[in-house]
């Protein structure tokens, strides 16, 4: 099926139905399901079902998606070929007024190994043009997975340059982003460590666990450390490691909660939930781990996360974590964590506040729904999906003092730990 096909009639109608049915049986919070979605869905019933194409089709089904107003919902055909920077790059933009070139995207974020990085892309170049076509807010660029797209880019030169970004690489039936270098370790200042992790891969994350422990012991006896999350979108259960070696001890982070177990009052119950409390330092012993919650399984019972008691470090009590608008789902856990236990001193910018468990399904006709169905909750109660986690020291993005090589976030960090 190519985007233009058209679809036929009962065919909309069919995936239309499948998708609020979903919606009904798993969406983790019922009651935004009401009256007011239920007007949402007539009035855009008409648009929907009058699509011309599947791309149209796959716009005013999001449309009508969007004003359940949260994050991890998405519609889209399964023979999907065109990602986001976000993804496909693993790079973040934000959108700004650039004066010369009026409002524009300006990369934030930018991951070492990954597409845009290789493309000498960096933070604060602004984006003009994507193959060919202007590409200016609102609109956001989009890249064919599979290809080589041509961005036209500014950078701290003021002139305009084309550069050439594969975005993905097809491998059998799936399609592989370049995957950016996950975690990195240097030492910016004396005595100070810095750690950056791009991301948490993996449903357990055996290997991003095992490379941020190797990246601490490389940096040696530390007196700060400074833990870099800005662009971290989130992934798996590796982040658990990240926080178990902001800690010595074995302290209960939080848990998610489905829709059934959202509508009881938890604060009485969390304490008989199981535990995650260890990462297995092998691949082959995730057996293991799915015996432990095979029980779990049958119940559906939310799962605490619990940090896996790792022992003293010379840093701890002298950590900075930076954060930004593009901080989000597990590396949002990080932060609170650290937050609500005092365990880091938080600068850059408030994050995202997207802080779900989700998944897709199926809707019919080569379609796929994903959606939110579970509530994520901290030990202490807080739920963030909608709030974005504020930093200790608020220090906004400066795109053009980046793009001159001034990265002040960092700076402010390095400053702290000196005192």
């Amino acid at each position: 099926m190519t985007k233009t096909n058209t679809l036929l009639p009962e065919v909309k109608r069919d995936v239309l139905k499948n998708v609020l049915k979903t919606l009904e049986n798993k969406f983790y919070k019922p009651e935004l399901l009401g009256a007011t979605w239920q007007d949402a869905v007539s009035t855009h019933r008409g648009s929907i079902e009058d699509a011309p194409t599947t791309d149209a089709f796959e716009s005013e089904v999001s449309n009508l998606l969007q004003t359940l107003k949260t994050s991890h919902l998405g519609f889209f055909h399964g023979d999907a070929r065109r990602a986001s920077s976000r993804a496909a790059l693993s790079a973040t933009y934000l959108l700004t007024d650039t004066g010369t070139h009026g409002q524009r995207w300006v990369f934030q974020d930018v991951h070492e190994g990954g597409a845009a990085a290789t493309a000498r892309i960096k933070p604060g170049d602004i984006l003009l043009a994507v193959d060919g076509r202007d590409i200016a807010p609102p609109e956001h660029p989009v890249f064919p997975m599979g290809k080589t797209s041509e961005l036209v880019v500014v950078g701290s030169d003021s002139a305009k340059r084309t550069v050439s970004v594969t975005v993905a690489r097809p491998k059998g039936k799936k399609l592989q982003y370049v995957e950016p270098t996950l975690v990195i370790a240097k030492t910016p200042a004396l005595n100070i460590g810095y750690l950056k992790v791009a991301m948490f891969p993996g449903m357990v994350g055996v290997d991003i666990a095992n490379a941020m422990s190797a990246a601490i012991r490389d940096l040696g006896a530390i007196k700060g450390l400074i833990v870099d999350l800005r662009g971290n979108t989130g992934g798996g259960a590796g982040s658990l490691r990240l926080m178990s070696l902001l800690t010595d001890g074995k302290i209960p982070v939080g848990f998610a909660a489905d829709k059934k177990w959202a509508e009881k009052d938890l604060s009485g119950l969390k304490g008989s939930f199981p535990r995650f409390d260890s990462i297995p330092e092998k691949s082959q012993f995730l057996w293991l781990l799915a015996l432990r919650f095979l029980p779990t399984l049958i119940t559906k019972s939310p799962v605490v996360l619990e940090t896996e008691g790792l022992g003293a470090k010379p840093y701890h009590g002298r950590v900075v974590l930076l954060v930004n608008r593009h901080t989000a789902s597990a590396a949002e856990m990080v932060t609170i964590f650290a937050k609500e236990n005092h365990l880091a001193t938080i600068v850059g910018e408030p994050t995202a506040g997207r802080l779900l468990s989700a998944t897709s399904a199926k809707v019919g006709h080569g379609f796929r729904l994903a959606l939110p169905t579970g509530a994520y909750y901290t030990w202490n109660g807080t739920a963030l999906e909608g709030s974005p986690i504020e930093p200790d020291y608020l220090e906004e993005f400066a795109w053009e003092e980046r793009r001159d090589g001034v990265d002040a976030q960092l700076a402010k960090a390095i400053e702290l730990l000196n005192v």
